[in-house]
């Protein structure tokens, strides 16, 4: 096999980059679903069948005589959210007992009978609304299984950038969908929006089918007393065979590391269960509550005020073809999010989280203020500045908040109670995408373009709860970032100096332990 390339030394193989591609291929699913509803919206047949139109409306006169109620485009839209705001919290427990990757294969399966469900139904919007509340149980599960499988699995050095490969594809999904809606959109009849529908099936089926060809967690397999296999999944990432890696001093500390910390977290408990979420001891609590408060805070940036509602708030600014801006959006978004890959990777995860709340803050207020002050119809250059503020707004978010807070809930839990939080943090998620999407209608009535101050002033907050509560685990095992956690003399405005024990600095912690190779320290 061998390795593919080498970072400080230390081999990475192949395996590291295919199952980061393969594995976010649930995002892929998620961002697709996310970015098709908007565009559908607006479809003359999608209007024509599940809108409220006057008598004699045609496929012609849709778009002018027909229109969503606010609690119907609320349903439609939201209810995907509830689907994955409940898929968040079944996540757990499924990933726990059948295993990451088959935990995936499941899953996919639930999202084809989501498809499915929408694209039979001709008049019904409630059989609609309830096959995206299907699917949207299999995105919520795979938003839980696919980051924690790739933290646990991907070696450290490459684990922010690997695990930043689901934000990526989330973006790469919605990109996708926009493009396949604008092609579709003139279609004749219900192939309008069902091809855009039914292709979802194609990405479910990839990842199901791909992701058996990739090593188990080596992390969960551990926990399971399945520790051959776990060493020769850690040997694969490295791109160094099974039998190399029965005396290759590499696999064998990391999985003598990893067993160490699995012993030390079972003395806890003999079983665990949710409410080991919400112990005190061991900072678990804290960082529970911290991965949901940046779950919801990722949600109140506003990314997805334009994601879901983009092509109706363009509309309104009077820009002559809305799909066309989405797409503009969708690849800002796309584009952008390679930066952050780079962005996480080198900057580590505090600073970024940080400048971008700024930032983004900065482009919101400059969006609300030029929609309020002037009417957007009536003055082409404000709708201008509108559409450049959403893009400045979408570049910030997608190299910060966007690939940082999926990083963070993969690599910040300790691994008994890992999935369980990662349950309840991405559950957070769905709730305020949940909230967001179905009261945004009403808010938009309501208050217009100043929902974007709301917004900007989330995102400030997101900047201040960062800086206070957030400790640096970039460069660090999981289970070292579990004890930088516990550290009483680390704090968050520290802790990106924070280094384990005996070790001179966190890029040079292979050195130092290369150095003692034969000597398979144990932390606890």
């Amino acid at each position: 096999m061998g390795a593919l390339f080498h970072i400080d030394q230390v081999p990475i193989g192949p395996v590291s980059i295919a199952l980061a591609l393969i594995a976010s291929m649930g995002g892929f699913i998620f961002g697709y679903d996310t970015g098709q509803i908007s565009d559908m919206l607006l479809m003359p047949d999608f209007l024509l069948r599940f809108a409220d139109c006057s008598s004699g409306a045609t496929l012609e006169t849709a778009s002018n005589e027909c229109v969503f109620t606010n609690v119907r485009s609320g349903l439609i839209v939201a209810l995907l959210s509830i689907g994955t705001l409940s898929g968040a919290l079944i996540g757990a427990p499924v990933a726990d007992w059948l295993g990451r990757r088959y935990a995936m294969v499941t899953e996919c399966g639930i999202f084809i009978v989501g498809v499915v469900v929408q694209i039979t139904t001709t008049h019904v919007w409630q059989q609609l609304a309830l096959g995206r509340l299907i699917s949207g149980l299999a995105v919520g599960a795979l938003s839980v299984a696919v980051p924690m499988y790739q933290a646990e699995t991907a070696p450290a050095q490459i684990r922010g950038s690997l695990t930043a490969t689901y934000q990526l594809f989330i973006t790469f999904g919605i990109l996708v969908a926009y493009c396949i809606s604008i092609g579709t959109r003139q279609l004749d009849g219900p192939s309008s929006w069902r091809t855009v529908v039914g292709i979802g099936i194609v990405w479910p089926v990839i990842l199901s089918t791909g992701i058996l060809f990739m090593p188990e967690s080596p992390r969960w397999l551990v926990f399971h007393n399945r520790n051959d296999r776990a060493l020769h999944s850690i040997a694969r990432v490295h791109g160094i065979s099974y039998k190399e890696a029965q005396d290759h001093p590499l696999p064998n500390r990391l999985l003598a590391e990893i067993q160490s910390h699995v012993d030390v977290e079972r003395q806890f408990a003999a079983q665990t269960g949710w409410i080991d979420c919400f112990r005190p001891k061991n900072k678990v609590l804290y960082r529970t509550l911290l991965g949901m408060s940046l779950q919801a805070l990722q949600q109140l940036t506003g990314a997805n005020y334009f994601f879901y509602f983009g092509a109706t708030v363009f509309k309104s600014v009077g820009i002559n073809d809305s799909f066309i801006t989405q797409i503009i959006l969708g690849a800002v978004n796309f584009i952008c999010t390679f930066g952050g890959i780079y962005v996480m990777e080198k900057f580590g995860r505090r600073k970024p989280l940080i400048i971008g709340g700024i930032w983004q803050s900065i482009w919101l207020f400059v969006f609300a203020a030029a929609g309020t002050a002037k009417i957007p119809q009536d003055n082409p250059g404000i709708g201008k500045l509108m559409i450049v503020s959403a893009c400045f707004f979408i570049l910030g978010y997608a190299m910060t908040w966007a690939p940082g807070i999926w990083i963070l809930i993969g690599e910040t839990f300790p691994t008994r109670t890992r999935a369980k939080q990662a349950s309840l943090a991405t559950a957070s998620n769905w709730c305020w995408n949940f909230l967001l999407a179905f009261f945004t209608p009403f808010i938009i009535n309501a208050i217009a373009f100043r929902y974007g101050f709301v917004f900007a002033s989330c995102n400030l907050l997101g900047a201040v709860v960062v800086y206070f509560f957030l400790y640096e685990s970039s460069n660090l095992s999981l289970e070292a970032v579990d004890i930088m956690y516990n550290d009483p003399a680390c704090k968050p405005w520290t802790s990106s100096s924070w280094v384990p024990a005996g070790y001179l600095n966190r890029r040079g912690l292979e050195e130092e332990k290369r150095q003692t190779q034969n000597d398979f320290a144990v932390i606890d």
